[in-house]
């Protein structure tokens, strides 16, 4: 009877792994306005260590993005802080997870590409995720220090919430839908992002790879990077993904790039 008893569980357990593979989790990406510089930069000041860029300007923005996979959510940057300051979004991440009805309470992981304050504005707004943050950088904002740096990771760093440090890449959900990408160079532990979408395919997020169609294009090398060679290393990585999954490449701060998904509440699927 005890075997009779196991061989039924065990077939139960069997079907629920088969109806997971064929009903596999819902996975969207919405982009979220999170603040924008007020007029077009001059990149050729520190975007390029070669001086590339002489007189070009381009108006750069800061992405959010919410990934949701089945009931579970990734907010992936948070950007700049709200506020007065001429960056500031018009509205927080809280206000705009309203109109798409999703709580702070439901994000389970909250994604930090790299440490910088344009990237890091809002994460205090998410004290129950589960933070994920490259391990160079989390090592950056331990150190006792980067006061500033540090800042908006007060709840995490005085061991409130919980932490994950990632090396290498983070498969999140762990079905390879959703994957955090080793992409070091511009801080010791930047990642860039990759979401396996049913209808648009692949995309691409880039975190601070590059910060605009031509750094991109060029392998161009911002002076304020920390390590040139793992950046060409990084972008040459990116690149190849890119072309070998046919992934659409979206440049989190080009504005010219905040039309490759839909316009918000939108999402791409």
């Amino acid at each position: 009877m005890r075997h009779a008893r196991l061989l039924l569980a065990a077939a139960s357990l069997c079907a629920a792994s088969m109806a997971a593979a064929q009903n596999p989790p819902a996975v969207t990406l919405t982009r979220l306005q999170c603040g924008s510089n007020t007029a077009p930069t001059d990149v050729g000041q520190r975007f390029s260590d070669t001086y590339a860029f002489n007189g070009l300007k381009v108006q750069l923005t800061a992405s959010c993005y919410l990934i949701r996979h089945g009931d579970d959510y990734l907010i992936w940057d948070t950007g700049y802080p709200t506020g007065s300051a001429p960056t500031a979004p018009k509205q927080s991440l809280v206000d705009l997870l309203g109109q798409l009805k999703v709580t702070p309470a439901q994000v389970k992981y909250v994604g930090i590409s790299h440490y910088h304050g344009d990237h890091t504005g809002q994460v205090g707004l998410f004290p129950q995720s589960t933070l994920l943050i490259g391990k160079g950088d989390w090592d950056v904002v331990t150190d006792p220090k980067q006061t500033q740096t540090a800042a908006p990771f007060a709840h995490w760093t005085s061991g409130e919430g919980k932490v994950e440090p990632v090396t290498g890449d983070k498969d999140v959900f762990g079905d390879g839908s959703v994957i955090m990408l080793d992409t070091p160079g511009h801080t010791p532990g930047h990642h860039s992002l990759l979401v396996r979408l049913k209808e648009m395919g692949n995309v691409l997020l880039t975190g601070d790879l590059a910060h605009f169609r031509e750094n991109y294009e060029s392998n161009g090398v911002p002076t304020f990077n920390t390590n040139r060679a793992a950046t060409i290393a990084s972008l040459d990585r990116f690149k190849k993904m890119a072309a070998n999954l046919k992934a659409t490449v979206v440049i989190q701060h080009d504005e010219r790039d905040v039309s490759k998904l839909p316009a918000f509440p939108a999402a791409a699927k």
